[in-house]
C-alpha cells in the first residue's frame, strides 16, 4: 500500500485524509503530538505521527496542507528532496513551493470539503508528468478535473474549492425562507437537504438554464420566487463572490 504524507493537520487534511485512508497508508507532519493524536482518533484509523523538525521528506510523496503564509517556515524545518509536492494552498504559486521546498515535482491540487465523503470536486494543474497520478490519488476522494494552468486553478479554487460555503449559505437562507413563512425548523431542513441532493443528481447532465425552465411555469410560484431572487441580485453577487475570491487567492 502506497503511502502519503500530510504535511498539515487542519480540516482540509483530516477531510482528504479521511478519503484516502482506505486505499493509502497515511503518515501526518505537524508541530504538536497531542493535535496529531487527535487527527489520528478523528480519522479512525491507526496513522504515523511525526514532528515537523527535521522531518526527511526525501522521496515521499507530500500532501501539503498548511497556510499559504508558513510555507517558508515549513521550509525551515523539513529536509531532503520530495518525489513530489500535492500542494492545497490557495494561490500559492508553483514556482513559490519548488523555489522554497525544493521537490523533483509540484502539483497544484484544490479539493473541497466533501473530499470527507468521497464527494470533493477536487481541480489539478502542474508537472504534467504526474497528471494521471494525480488523477489516480484525488479520484479516490470524488471527480478530478486537470487545468491548462496556475490563472485558471485560482479561479477554479473561488468556485469548487469556495463553494460549500457559499452553497450553506443559500441552503441555510432557503430554510429560514421556509421557517419564517411557518414550517417547522426540522420539516425545513429535511426538505432542504432533499432538495440539495436531488439537485446535485440532476445537475450532472442538465444545464442549470433548462433545469430553470423546466420548474418554471409562466405566472407561477417558480416564477415569483425566482423574480424576487432577480430583485435581490443573486446573480450579479454569486459572480462578484467568484470574481472577490479569485482576487483573493492571487493575493495570497
Amino acid at each position: 500500500m502506497k503511502t502519503i504524507t500530510f504535511i498539515g493537520n487542519g480540516n482540509m487534511a483530516l477531510s482528504i485524509a479521511k478519503g484516502l485512508k482506505n486505499n493509502y497508508k497515511i503518515e501526518v507532519v505537524g508541530r504538536n503530538i497531542e493535535k496529531l493524536e487527535k487527527f489520528e482518533k478523528d480519522i479512525g484509523t491507526s496513522i504515523d505521527k511525526f514532528l515537523l523538525d527535521d522531518f526527511n521528506v526525501n522521496n515521499k510523496t507530500i500532501m501539503l496542507c498548511v497556510k499559504p503564509a508558513n510555507v517558508i517556515e515549513v521550509s525551515s524545518k523539513i529536509k531532503g528532496k520530495a518525489r513530489v509536492i500535492y500542494s492545497v494552498l490557495a494561490g500559492t504559486s508553483i514556482s513559490t513551493l519548488k523555489q522554497n521546498l525544493g521537490p523533483n515535482a509540484v502539483v497544484r491540487t484544490m479539493p473541497n470539503l466533501a473530499a470527507s465523503i468521497n464527494k470533493s470536486m477536487t481541480t489539478l494543474t502542474g508537472d504534467i508528468e504526474f497528471k494521471e497520478e494525480a488523477e489516480e490519488l484525488l479520484g479516490a476522494i470524488g471527480n478530478t478535473r486537470w487545468l491548462a494552468s496556475e490563472k485558471e486553478i485560482d479561479i477554479a479554487t473561488a468556485l469548487a474549492g469556495s463553494g460549500p460555503a457559499y452553497l450553506a449559505l443559500i441552503s441555510e437562507a432557503l430554510t429560514d425562507g421556509a421557517v419564517k413563512q411557518g414550517l417547522k425548523r426540522d420539516d425545513a431542513m429535511a426538505i432542504m437537504r432533499g432538495l440539495f441532493g436531488g439537485f446535485g443528481e440532476l445537475i450532472q447532465d442538465i444545464h442549470p438554464a433548462l433545469l430553470k425552465d423546466g420548474v418554471m411555469s409562466p405566472g407561477g410560484t417558480t416564477a415569483a420566487g425566482y423574480g424576487a431572487l432577480e430583485d435581490g441580485n443573486v446573480r450579479s453577487a454569486c459572480m462578484d463572490a467568484i470574481e472577490k475570491a479569485y482576487k483573493r487567492a492571487i493575493d495570497l
